[in-house]
């Protein structure tokens, strides 16, 4: 457990943007896995269960707000594709190490982003439809939503492909993740991954989740559609970006 104020200022920051990402701008939450590693120097797998609690009341929140403009009808193909890839992710997470992880998530992003803006441009309307469109991005986040809760970017490309108004995002995105996350659980626990010092730790900074999430609704009925597609892909691609430099440099 972290005995610094260092440590704890990381968590706190990071529950904020976890807020603001669960009820109003999806896909800052990035940074806060990376601030949440930060507060575990050494010891960088404890953060993944130290900051799964805090998703998981983040993930209620954001259920509570916007569980009425659910489709899910873009969730049911996608599941058993998460979970195909959830599996390669537990082993990646017990074997790679994170500079290498980063790599390979953060590259993955950055192609579906490619076939994102090919889509847009040259009006391939069908992309999102086709099986194998919905299987890659299926493995994709369950791969990256168990090595380090990074399934965020890929499920705004697949969000945002199928046209939905911001509401019907939220709402879509909040259900896929407090599943998922639910899902990890009793994973993550087995792992060793989270302790008393974690959920210790959780606990601390869940009252700044609270407060990034009632910013983030604020924030989220000012946020017009014509901009929300595009500051929710231009986060995705910053945040794999971002990746991809941790593991090169």
């Amino acid at each position: 457990m972290p005995d610094q104020l260092a440590p704890f200022t990381l968590g706190a920051i990071a529950a904020v943007l976890i807020g603001l990402s669960k009820t109003g701008v999806p896909g800052v939450s990035i940074p806060a896995i990376l601030l949440m590693a930060e507060a575990f120097p050494g010891n960088e797998k404890l953060s993944v269960g130290a900051i799964l609690p805090i998703l998981l009341v983040g993930d209620v929140l954001a259920v509570g707000y916007y569980r009425r403009h659910t489709q899910w009808n873009r969730l049911f193909g996608l599941f058993p594709y998460v979970l195909v890839g959830m599996v390669p992710g537990v082993y990646v997470l017990l074997k790679v190490d994170d500079q290498q992880f980063k790599l390979v998530l953060g590259l993955l992003v950055l192609a579906l982003m490619l076939v994102e803006a090919a889509r847009q441009r040259c009006g391939w309307m069908d992309v999102p439809h086709q099986k194998w469109f919905l299987a890659t991005m299926g493995i994709a986040a369950g791969f990256g939503t168990v090595v380090g809760n990074a399934a965020g970017p890929v499920m705004s490309i697949y969000l945002v492909s199928h046209g939905m108004v911001k509401h019907e995002f939220m709402g879509t995105w909040a259900w896929f993740f407090l599943i998922v996350n639910l899902s990890k659980l009793p994973v993550v626990a087995g792992m060793g991954m989270i302790t008393t010092a974690t959920l210790q730790f959780s606990l601390f900074t869940v009252a700044f989740l609270v407060l990034g999430a009632v910013v983030g609704k604020r924030l989220f009925q000012y946020i017009p559609q014509w901009l929300f597609d595009p500051l929710v892909l231009a986060l995705a691609t910053v945040a794999a970006l971002r990746m991809v430099a941790g593991a090169i440099c």
